[in-house]
């Protein structure tokens, strides 16, 4: 194919088409909307990794450390998201859900996570009784819980193509352009030069949102990362027509604090399946998605990096028996007996996987904060795990007073 450059500036680029960067392109275009902004996105179509193969929840924020930067973004976030889903038709849920302990020992974490919620101002939240699960939930045993009104399910993949509609009607100049691979960029007479696996664009501005490659995109823009990102991937099961009617709505577990992940739970999809999962294992391939695929480069890139091993080593047990429970349905039926004892073998059946971009340090411990910084006229993306889905209309809006505070926009 013959390159193509289109020798006209944009205002702004946007590397990265999920819902992080189609946030960030309503929410630029509706505060400039005579500037002419290109959303590139590498795949053929709009939120085809994280975005697409996430929880499909819409969180609440209970979980995040207070003032931190997910527990800001999520609430707000949160809240703008489902009305922007009320406002445009997007198949969405404020169902609710309960985080259920089922042993002693998981009470004081069961309260410490109320106090964080109290504290995030999270709405609809109340200590519930084992007999008060079981009106929510018949088929959950727990000894107690709290429930989580304002939680809920969306659609992700039509709320990301929604916004980038919304943005390319606000100015008909603007573009989003799938099946186009970034390479890096270049000093331009006015700003940069983005170069793409089919031409090179002139911009005043590039914002990158590049998920599960945004540490490489950084490092080749030369912005010195300590850290580098490794995937995770989640498997899901579902429930069967047989197992469906054991779960209402959303069903958690009390977090381990010792990991990085909720555990396993159970999730009823907008379209009506219900999904039980994920594990977390670490994977071969940053955007595999199957138990076997592989990558020579991100194999690499992990495995010679001292912070994966670090992570491997402090969590040695556990990451046994994630991979034991990726391959095991008997295992991973065991695990989610916790919540619904009576679950049989015939009423779970294999469903899809993701895959977590997760900012690890040299130390192995996870960046568990989101992570967005300015190297001049660039702003990157670079860490934003769950909840960044639910946050991303706040993650947006926090992407352009960045870049008009700090003078990358005017």
């Amino acid at each position: 194919m013959q390159s193509r450059e289109d020798r006209a500036t944009w205002d702004v680029v946007i590397v990265g088409g999920g819902i992080v960067g189609a946030a960030t392109l309503l929410k630029l275009q509706t505060r400039f909307p005579a500037k002419r902004i290109l959303l590139l996105e590498k795949e053929a179509v709009l939120s085809d990794h994280q975005t697409g193969h996430n929880s499909g929840v819409i969180h609440s924020g209970i979980y995040y450390v207070p003032g931190s930067k997910k527990a800001q973004t999520c609430a707000q976030g949160r809240r703008e998201l489902v009305a922007f889903a009320k406002e445009n038709g997007i198949e969405h849920d404020v169902c609710g859900k309960i985080i259920v302990a089922m042993e002693p020992d998981e009470l004081p974490r069961l309260d410490k996570i109320h106090q964080r919620g109290i504290a995030n101002g999270i709405e609809d939240l109340k200590r519930i009784t084992a007999d008060e699960i079981k009106q929510i939930e018949p088929y959950c045993t727990g000894i107690a819980g709290l429930w989580v009104g304002c939680t809920g399910i969306i659609d992700f993949r039509g709320a990301t193509n929604k916004m980038a509609e919304l943005a390319l009607a606000i100015n008909h100049s603007s573009e989003v352009r799938t099946g186009e691979e970034v390479q890096g960029t270049t000093p331009g007479t006015d700003g940069s030069v983005v170069r793409t696996n089919k031409g090179a664009y002139q911009a005043k501005c590039v914002i990158f949102c590049a998920g599960l490659q945004s540490d490489r995109l950084a490092r080749a823009d030369g912005v010195a990362v300590k850290e580098q990102i490794v995937g995770f991937r989640g498997d899901y099961y579902e429930l069967t027509e047989k197992g469906k009617h054991k779960v209402k709505n959303l069903i958690y577990p009390v977090p381990d604090p010792r990991f990085p992940f909720l555990g396993v739970h159970f999730t009823r999809m907008t379209d009506g399946s219900t999904e039980c999962g994920p594990n977390a294992v670490f994977t071969f391939k940053r955007e595999g998605y199957g138990k076997t695929d592989f990558s020579l480069r991100d194999t690499w890139d992990a495995l010679t990096y001292g912070g994966t091993w670090k992570l491997f080593f402090k969590n040695m047990s556990y990451g046994i028996d994630e991979y034991r429970r990726a391959f095991s349905k008997k295992l991973f039926l065991k695990t989610l007996r916790r919540l619904i004892p009576s679950l049989e073998m015939d009423e779970i059946e294999p469903g899809r996987a993701g895959v977590r971009a997760m900012l690890l340090g040299r130390d192995g411990e996870m960046v568990d904060d989101f992570r967005i910084e300015r190297s001049g006229t660039h702003i990157h993306v670079l860490n934003a795990p769950s909840p960044a889905a639910t946050a991303c209309l706040a993650i947006g809006e926090h992407i352009v007073d960045m870049a008009v505070e700090e003078g990358v926009l005017r």
